[in-house]
């Protein structure tokens, strides 16, 4: 049986009236590079005149919440870092719910660990209780033995993201999934558990900092493996955007369908 794909730039059913707050991703769906996508800050400020809000939602753990606000401030866009959840954040969320006070050996770059030992998380070198692997871009040969020594050892392993590569203005870069392969190649282990997109637990996060039901969310970015995916199977609304990654040749084939599709955010301004 052929899978039904919604009709771009359209919304029959009114999904858009019952959406409260937009999980936005943010590479290929505000912004490219430093490059806003065009209509976007008209998207946004749509949002805000219409009583709801946004949140922008990024895997990347390489950053924190106030790094994101600077590069908007750059890109003329003023917000606080309340509206940015990253999968760092929510990393540290599900560690305060699940292991609570254990110590961390945390394999992340000096933004990364700022925000865990600022959140009151326990960072040890030698004899960690845990293991949490993020983005690290500041990696080197001498972390990356001890990370797959603690992995070997078989303590609990977590990771930030399973994103294999980052997009960048000049291509792409080796992400968190990519580190997580050559710890494989090591220690052959593979994480217990991925926090961000598309797995639960960062929806779960996000569902409790924005304070909205989850019916009530919609995520909106440009890649279904990941966006498209994170929205579907966590109870949310699932919007594809054709500004990014994802072509619409793409949706047949892939193993979730997007609720709807647009070609872009500019494309959702007169549904709202």
């Amino acid at each position: 049986m052929q899978k039904k794909i919604p009709e771009v730039n359209q919304d029959n059913e009114q999904m858009l009236k019952s959406v409260r707050c937009f999980a936005l991703d943010m590479d290929g769906t505000i912004y490219l590079g430093e490059k806003w996508i065009d209509g976007a800050r008209d998207f946004l400020g749509r949002i805000e005149e219409s009583g709801r809000s946004y949140v922008f939602l990024t895997n990347n753990s390489s950053k924190n919440a106030e790094a994101y606000v600077e590069k908007l401030r750059r890109m003329g866009w003023e917000i606080g870092p309340e509206k940015i959840i990253t999968s760092g954040q929510a990393a540290i969320y599900y560690l305060k719910k699940h292991f609570s006070g254990k110590k961390v050996y945390l394999l992340g770059n000096p933004l990364l660990c700022a925000e865990f030992e600022q959140a009151g998380i326990v960072l040890e070198e030698d004899e960690p209780e845990i293991v949490v692997v993020g983005f690290d871009t500041s990696l080197d040969y001498q972390k990356m033995c001890k990370v797959c020594g603690h992995v070997r050892a078989g303590l609990p392993y977590l990771a930030t993201h399973p994103d294999y590569n980052c997009p960048t203005e000049n291509g792409f870069i080796p992400d968190a999934g990519a580190i997580q392969a050559f710890i494989h190649a090591s220690a052959f282990r593979w994480p217990d558990r991925i926090i961000g997109k598309p797995n639960g637990d960062i929806i779960d996060y996000l569902a409790e900092r924005v304070g909205v039901g989850k019916e009530q969310i919609a995520m909106v970015g440009d890649r279904l493996y990941t966006d498209i995916a994170a929205g579907r199977n966590n109870g949310l609304k699932s919007i594809l955007v054709l500004s990014g990654e994802a072509s619409l040749q793409d949706v047949p084939d892939s193993d979730v369908t997007p609720h709807l599709i647009f070609g872009s955010v500019r494309d959702m301004v007169p549904f709202l």
